[in-house]
């Protein structure tokens, strides 16, 4: 057991180096061949940093582990408004702009309820699985590429997308990093989700729950530290707007490029925790309005962390009377 942490430990250092590898690599390849950054920054920057819970979805998904791959989905998006804005805003209080409260937001919103609506397609028909298909993944891909373009027409509107990220090395070296950077990614994913599977083994959990809430909180760090770097600088914008934008890719990109891989057979359980993060979501909108206008407030970053905190007990519950 004792080196299954290891690997679990392990397997999230590796995939976090080794996006940032994969990211640097490839943004110095596109700079070669004279890509323009807010291309570089809306497209590499944006996939890479989305790749760790991408190749564990993946991977989880060959395995036949879909519990674990849409528990990660679900665990990192609930996490990421409860658990990153709350930790955040009670460092500072987050200005969140018009356009992400009226335009992104609810996009999350709405791809949390598409979600929830393909997975329970086949509900009322009596002797049919629950699942996420081919085609469902396909109908999730579309609706990204509807926001992809909602971003690249935004970007191209304010001009003003961080390309800090974007590096310049020598075609060698960069063509390097991008190797590193996928061997990582495949090796660091297959580390994650083997431990996983034997922690949740030997705890006498079910993967679901060790995607909820270990693997959902794991692949959810970078945001935490990218949106608390970003507060601590006075770009809330950014703070918020990360984590928005990972819930959207998490849901419509990754589940519906796992999808269209391999179909993911869906827990009917698992209906709790989409209402959860539809829940969240509704309370990031209500917090708009409440309080400060557009703005989320210490006080409230308190409550999200306290809502957070009965969720987890609730899912520890639900895991006991399950087991």
């Amino acid at each position: 057991m004792v080196l299954s942490y290891i690997m679990f430990v392990g397997g999230f250092v590796l995939l976090i180096y080794a996006a940032k590898f994969l990211v640097e690599g490839s943004t110095s390849i596109a700079r070669k061949l004279n890509i323009a950054d807010l291309i570089i920054g809306l497209t590499i920057v944006s996939f890479g940093t989305s790749a760790p819970e991408l190749i564990i979805n993946l991977i989880s998904g060959f395995n036949d582990k879909a519990d674990l791959a849409i528990g990660n989905i679900m665990g990192s998006n609930i996490s990421n408004i409860l658990l990153i804005l709350g930790v955040t805003a009670t460092i500072t209080s987050l200005k969140v702009q018009k356009n992400t409260i009226l335009s992104e937001i609810p996009f999350s919103l709405m791809a949390a309820l598409l979600f929830g609506f393909l997975a329970n397609a086949n509900l009322f028909n009596e002797g049919a699985e629950l699942k996420i298909s081919q085609m469902d993944g396909f109908v999730l891909l579309f609706f990204f590429s509807l926001f992809m373009l909602y971003i690249i027409f935004m970007a191209r509107q304010n001009q003003d997308i961080e390309t800090d990220e974007i590096s310049d090395f020598p075609m060698g070296k960069a063509i390097v990093y991008v190797i590193i950077g996928m061997l990582g990614l495949f090796f660091g994913g297959k580390f994650v989700v083997d431990g996983a599977i034997d922690i949740a083994t030997s705890w006498g959990m079910s993967e679901t729950f060790i995607g909820l809430t270990i693997v959902g909180v794991g692949t959810s760090l970078p945001e935490l530290v990218t949106s608390i770097i970003a507060a601590l600088k006075n770009n809330s914008d950014i703070a918020v707007g990360n984590v928005v934008g990972s819930n959207i890719f998490n849901l419509l990109w990754i589940l519906g490029v796992t999808a269209t891989i391999t179909p993911l057979p869906f827990n009917k359980a698992t209906n709790t925790d989409i209402l959860m993060i539809i829940l969240a979501s509704t309370i990031l909108i209500i917090s708009m309005v409440i309080g400060k206008k557009y703005v989320i407030e210490r006080w409230q970053g308190v409550l999200y962390i306290l809502i957070y905190v009965a969720y987890i007990v609730f899912l520890f519950q639900r895991e006991s009377l399950q087991g």
